[in-house]
């Protein structure tokens, strides 16, 4: 059976938002909803947040798309704490919705996922993601992490960066736990918090500072910021792969040409590129 291609934003969810209530014991506030293009989040009547997503079965792999109860175990780091979840097997189509309660989030996200202008954070905020993304790196899992709802693997990262940049060396040295959608929409502020954990996992060193990067890109200065913020990471071996995985999938063959990372992705792209090199 295909998997039919869809959009939550404009798809009918009454059905779905009924059967999270019956299971999860809670009722939803319709209003206001966050509507993505696979996952819809909304605040309950006991004062939490559900989150609801739609993933082909395909896409689950091995660790079965339980993301945000599994993240529960990692600490350190700051997150809502997850409290519920329900999953099921759509009947007609080869999908698994999966819901998830957690405590209410300390704030609003701090943008979109690519942002168009600074959100302009305060220390306390950059330390907060440091001190979070250093916990992560040294924690243990089985998972293997989903950017995209891929499965990241060696053979992944050579395809995604060898097909724009091709003659790269792209072994891996290292692999270590990430987030893997590390983006404006997954974070909070002015309080940092990162959420929606459904694809985090062993990844190479850097992914999550190149998301946060390549998300950036349309505002210069927070770019800058953020390869400051995480410079050992970047500067890291497996980080200049990931600074080329992310740059790859901007500039790559479903680039849109009025995206306005795509300049300065090209040049940072090739200095990574000339440094690798070069040894």
């Amino acid at each position: 059976m295909t998997l039919r291609s869809v959009d939550l934003r404009k798809e009918p969810v009454e059905a779905v938002l009924n059967r999270v209530e019956r299971s999860l014991g809670v009722r939803l506030h319709r209003e206001p909803m966050v509507r993505k293009r696979r996952s819809l989040g909304a605040r309950t009547d006991r004062e939490t947040w559900v989150r609801i997503e739609r993933r082909g079965l395909d896409r689950i792999g091995v660790q079965g798309g339980d993301g945000t109860a599994s993240a529960e175990a990692l600490r350190g780091i700051a997150k809502p704490a997850w409290l519920a979840g329900v999953a099921w097997r759509d009947e007609t189509e080869p999908v698994m919705w999966r819901a998830d309660e957690t405590e209410l989030l300390p704030g609003a996200p701090a943008g979109s996922a690519v942002v168009a202008r600074d959100p302009h954070l305060p220390q306390e905020w950059w330390a907060a993601m440091n001190t979070s993304l250093d916990a992560l790196a040294t924690q243990h899992t089985n998972r293997i992490a989903t950017p995209d709802t891929e499965t990241i693997t060696q053979e992944l990262v050579t395809g995604t960066i060898g097909g724009v940049f091709p003659g790269v060396d792209t072994t891996v040295v290292g692999w270590r736990p990430a987030h893997a959608d590390f983006n404006w929409a997954n974070m909070t502020a002015p309080v940092f918090c990162v959420f929606d954990w459904e694809d985090w996992g062993m990844a190479p060193r850097g992914l999550d500072a190149a998301s946060l990067w390549g998300a950036s890109l349309a505002v210069p200065a927070l770019a800058d910021r953020v390869r400051s913020e995480r410079l050992d990471d970047l500067e890291s071996r497996d980080g200049q792969l990931m600074t080329l995985f992310v740059a790859a999938k901007i500039l790559g063959p479903y680039a849109d040409p009025d995206d306005p990372r795509l300049r300065a992705a090209q040049e940072t792209a090739e200095r990574v590129v000339k440094k690798l090199h070069t040894g």
